[in-house]
């Protein structure tokens, strides 16, 4: 399973996406979008968004830090 957060250090629901995953023992992959803009657009043409955080679920996008869509994707 690939999990990609897409966020900023500023963001406190990337903060809790990202401590929710680390909780569950599942290893993601960590991208600040505001280091780099071409991850950043990126995550706009998978999501249609601007705002963070974006998770990339095996190719599932879950906009924000939603648990039970993040327990659904993760078959949880």
């Amino acid at each position: 399973m690939k999990v990609i957060v897409y966020s900023t250090s500023a963001c406190p629901y990337c903060s809790m996406a990202k401590q929710y995953f680390k909780e569950k023992g599942v290893e993601f992959e960590d991208i600040d979008v505001s280091a780099n803009p071409e991850k950043g657009q990126e995550m706009v043409e998978k999501s249609g968004q601007q705002g963070v955080p974006v998770i990339d679920i095996d190719g599932k996008i879950i906009i924000g830090f939603d648990r039970a869509k993040i327990d659904e994707a993760l078959g949880q």
